[in-house]
């Protein structure tokens, strides 16, 4: 399915969704709407999988009831062995079924949730949605509820996972006041050129025969970055490795995204107990695990205030995750990017997206200067791609793919590539999806990932020694005058006069004191560095690096267009005023 197309089905399911909730008016006010609309969302794509299977299942359900000892997790492996489906619901009926016997549809609802094989009932359990169903009965809404979903298509062959995706993300964004501000999530054409770059190089070692590869994200959400990674290894015009050598591993701390994200693993034929619940920073849940591919989107711009004490309990561990420093409380997002490097085996690869702020925020000897002094310094950064504007729901800002490689490719001899993107894109079609205005379509994709195979400069790609990206930060002081301007010498020590202390950020690649001698004392002759308080620091100007020059327009130009303007506006005047 093309953009243009893909956009139409997810808003115009979307708007479905949206309507259905305004049918629970009254008896739950808008923030509460998700409680009842998430998880009839995902009631309805098992109800449309399982559709026409239902049938067989039934028979398969009959035959094991007769086998002693047969358990309810044993018919799931039964059902997903002879049917390709890992769940079932045993009343092997569908929402439209219920709604057929109306005078019993609430004790039928009821019955039917309770249905579900255990991999489900765990998901459904988490949303604590029999409450719900119960609160709607009370109400008198529950049949208006399922009526209207059982008409909503979301069978697998007029909606494919990527669209549902979407659509769950959409629905959760929409209905979830508690989801952080900084969450964003990840268009699946982001996801797709972020695991291009990723598998374009360096990585004859996935490609042995019987590797088990291992993908993490630590934010997961809905899972669209663990699924598409997932998707394009299996192609079979592309790695074409077999489904069941790799395994999905995620986290995530927003419990509807985290019952989603499961539910997706259960419909893709994946382990939803790989998929954990719980705040990254503080719950590693895969503590001391180690994986080949991670990806992850983590929130922007948000403090851990919170987290604090606990992050600052594992950082006096042995072999903790977070060993270049800490940023500051504000933005965790460099917090994450070191849970990635903790958790990668020695020849994994990394992509991890951020906003503009960890590229430059902190100054020499903060922690977010240290954090990337250590990534620059060990080797671990091999490209940074900045994107367009608008890519993202909910959110217009500019955003950075970074690559990480704990095994550096020879051939880029430590440097490190920056490319900008920004102007590789088309438009959202049919319409924007929220403030996503802009979509990477398959070629701007194939050309961005070829800027970074090729690795050499053009107007779009430059390369850079990490050295490039540091600085030394030097104090400099000058003498103290008493009145008769004679230097203040206190103990053999001349005085500094301290309103007159400066500092120079001199890059590294330069001389200190042949930068002084140039830069400084032709001005401030007396001046001189105190070389004790000397602070290292990194930071990544990216768009200084692409800025171009554009010559202001001359003054006789600008004067006769103010003058055109003026006699346009008159004439316009006269018009009216006649």
């Amino acid at each position: 399915m093309n953009n243009m197309a893909l956009t139409a089905d997810v808003n115009s399911k979307v708007n479905l969704v949206k309507n259905i909730a305004n049918k629970t008016r009254g008896p739950y006010t808008p923030e509460k709407y998700g409680n009842v609309i998430i998880p009839m969302a995902i009631i309805r794509r098992f109800d449309c999988i399982l559709a026409d299977k239902n049938t067989a299942i039934e028979k398969i359900l009959k035959a094991s009831s007769k086998v002693k000892g047969m358990t309810s997790d044993m018919r799931e492996e039964m059902v997903k062995r002879q049917c390709n489906v890992p769940f079932y619901n045993a009343k092997c009926v569908s929402l439209e079924q219920l709604v057929g016997d109306s005078d019993n549809l609430n004790s039928n609802f009821l019955e039917f949730i309770s249905a579900y094989s255990p991999s489900i009932q765990r998901i459904l359990q988490s949303l604590k949605f029999r409450e719900e169903v119960e609160f709607m009965i009370k109400k008198g809404i529950l049949f208006e509820v399922v009526k209207a979903f059982s008409e909503v298509d979301f069978h697998p062959s007029t909606t494919s996972p990527m669209a549902m995706g979407y659509i769950f993300e959409e629905i959760i964004r929409t209905y979830k006041a508690n989801a952080e501000a900084g969450d964003h999530y990840t268009p699946r054409e982001v996801i797709e050129l972020c695991i291009d770059l990723m598998l374009s190089e360096n990585v004859d070692n996935l490609k042995k025969e019987g590797k088990i590869i291992r993908i993490y994200d630590g934010c997961c959400g809905t899972g669209g970055m663990l699924t598409t990674a997932k998707r394009l290894l299996t192609d079979p015009e592309g790695f074409n490795i077999r489904a069941e050598n790799i395994r999905l591993y995620g986290q995530d701390n927003n419990p509807e995204a985290y019952a989603v994200c499961q539910a997706e693993m259960l419909m893709l034929g994946d382990d939803p107990a790989y998929i954990r619940e719980g705040n990254t920073l503080t719950e590693d849940h895969f503590a001391g695990e180690k994986f080949d591919l991670l990806i992850t989107n983590p929130p922007f711009g948000v403090e851990w205030k919170t987290e604090k004490s606990t992050i600052e309990k594992e950082l006096k561990q042995p072999n903790n995750r977070f060993v270049a420093g800490t940023p500051r409380v504000s933005d965790g997002q460099l917090l994450f990017l070191q849970n990635l490097l903790a958790k990668a085996e020695d020849d994994a690869r990394i992509a991890i997206i951020l906003n503009g702020s960890p590229l430059f925020s902190g100054d020499a000897g903060s922690g977010e200067s240290e954090i990337r002094r250590y990534v620059l310094e060990n080797h671990l950064l091999e490209a940074i791609v900045a994107l367009p504007d608008q890519m993202f729901y909910n959110t217009g800002i500019y955003t950075y793919i970074w690559i990480l490689s704990k095994k550096p490719n020879p051939r880029r001899n430590h440097k490190i590539q920056l490319i900008d993107a920004t102007a590789l894109h088309d438009d959202q079609k049919p319409k924007s999806l929220g403030n996503k205005r802009k979509f990477i379509d398959e070629k701007n994709r194939k050309d961005i990932v070829a800027e970074y195979t090729a690795f050499a400069p053009s107007e779009i790609s430059k390369i850079f020694d990490a050295e490039d990206f540091g600085y030394t930060k030097v104090t400099m002081e000058c003498p103290l005058y008493d009145e008769k301007g004679n230097k203040v010498i206190k103990r053999g020590v001349v005085q500094v006069d301290s309103k007159r202390r400066d500092t120079e950020i001199i890059p590294l690649k330069q001389d200190v004191d042949a930068y002084i001698k140039d830069e400084v004392l032709p001005y401030v002759p007396d001046a001189f560095p105190d070389r004790s308080k000397d602070k290292i620091g990194y930071e990544i100007p990216f768009t200084r690096f692409f800025y171009k020059y554009t010559p202001p327009r001359k003054s006789e130009d600008i004067l006769q267009e103010i003058i055109a303007n003026e006699e346009k506006l008159q004439k316009t005047l006269k018009a009216v005023l006649k």
